[in-house]
């Protein structure tokens, strides 16, 4: 994969999570294109980055909310202005040090390239990662993401 892609749409994803974790509904908005929408982990479907922005600001103000923490498993160049990133993310619950396994993800990011705005996010899907009568997927997801959890701890 060529890092004309790769690299900004990894970046892209990683601005996502730490916009999330400083619980900054205006700089995740940000991020996405004039019609990019996004999918949450209980199926709300929100459009436009002012509906997102006026969406997720209740959550950080009225919920604690997790730090995630993410893994990129592919980006794939869709054409010279288009890319399909997958990840895997954990949920970090306040005040603790473990991720919480029952709210594992799977992330989609479908992004797009404009001359001047460089990288925006076309699509975002948060997906439970529940793995129904698979218990040694969910073990496995689940110690990957708590060893990246317990990396980025220090």
């Amino acid at each position: 994969m060529s890092t004309d892609v790769e690299a900004p749409v990894a970046r892209l994803y990683a601005d996502l999570l730490a916009a999330w974790n400083r619980r900054d509904a205006a700089g995740m908005a940000a991020l996405y294109a004039p019609k990019g929408g996004q999918v949450g982990f209980d199926g709300s479907s929100v459009n436009g980055p002012d509906e997102i922005a006026a969406h997720i600001a209740p959550i950080f103000r009225d919920h604690p909310t997790g730090r995630f923490v993410g893994k990129v498993r592919e980006v794939r160049a869709m054409g010279n202005n288009a890319a399909l990133l997958r990840a895997v993310a954990g949920l970090v619950p306040p005040g603790k040090d473990d991720i919480n396994p029952a709210v594992n993800a799977i992330q989609t990011l479908v992004a797009s390239r404009t001359g001047d705005s460089g990288w925006r996010i076309e699509m975002f899907q948060n997906t439970p990662a529940q793995f129904h009568g698979r218990p040694a997927e969910q073990e496995k997801l689940t110690a990957e993401l708590r060893q990246l959890a317990q990396a980025e701890r220090g």
